[in-house]
């Protein structure tokens, strides 16, 4: 009997319910649930599903570690199946999390002799927010690459000398064009620390340039969305 009791209170730790519903563009959005019961590191992911859905799907943790609540950014994909129902949700309905998971996370030998290059193309822009959130006095600089400059979720949560913007269908950021074509004419101090978050083809593309740069493996940290 006593048993069963645990395991019941142990399943029911991962149920959180909805707090908020943030919408920043017809089709990003963030969801914000209580306090996570867990420990993570900023970087990480957690697993995310609804209720009585026998789908989920992973997204890295948005908010910071010692935040009041626990946050995903989330873009809603046209035509698919689970985005759009998240995107549906309201104050009060239960999803299901699970985590935290994965290693992608803030070198910490180099924390303070190092500037902290984050390098993300659209949504992977989410767990530098939380870096930065988690880390205030960091050394940091955000190169964001999205296709129009409303896709530069919250950017003022980032101080404004460090985060650089690049868009590729308007001229509305700071660089017009896509962001691999700015690192190709960006410099960066040797002591920096690169960290890529984003689809398969950028951080392929982003890892060849920084090779060109003079910077090996080892100065750089990937997190590959799709």
């Amino acid at each position: 009997m006593t048993f069963e009791m645990k395991s019941e209170v142990q399943i029911d730790t991962n149920y959180y319910k909805v707090q908020d519903i943030r919408i920043l563009t017809e089709s990003a959005f963030v969801i914000q649930l209580p306090k996570s019961r867990f420990k993570f590191e900023a970087g990480q992911h957690i697993s995310l599903s609804i209720a009585e859905d026998y789908q989920s799907r992973e997204y890295s943790i948005y908010s910071a570690e010692e935040a009041d609540h626990l946050e995903v950014l989330v873009k809603e994909v046209e035509g698919g199946y689970f985005s759009p129902r998240l995107k549906h949700l309201k104050k009060g309905d239960m999803v299901e999390v699970h985590g935290p998971f994965g290693r992608f996370a803030l070198d910490s030998e180099r924390r303070d002799s190092h500037q902290h290059v984050f390098i993300a193309s659209g949504t992977g822009i989410a767990p530098f927010h939380s870096m930065v959130k988690s880390n205030p006095g960091l050394n940091y600089r955000v190169i964001h690459g999205v296709r129009s400059a409303d896709e530069a979720y919250e950017r003022e949560e980032y101080d404004p000398g460090r985060y650089f913007l690049c868009t590729s269908r308007d001229e509305a950021g700071d660089y017009h064009g896509r962001l691999t074509g700015y690192l190709r004419e960006a410099e960066f101090d040797k002591n920096s620390s690169f960290y890529l978050c984003g689809n398969s083809d950028m951080i392929f593309d982003a890892m060849e340039i920084l090779k060109e740069k003079g910077f090996d493996r080892n100065d750089v940290n990937v997190e590959v969305y799709f």
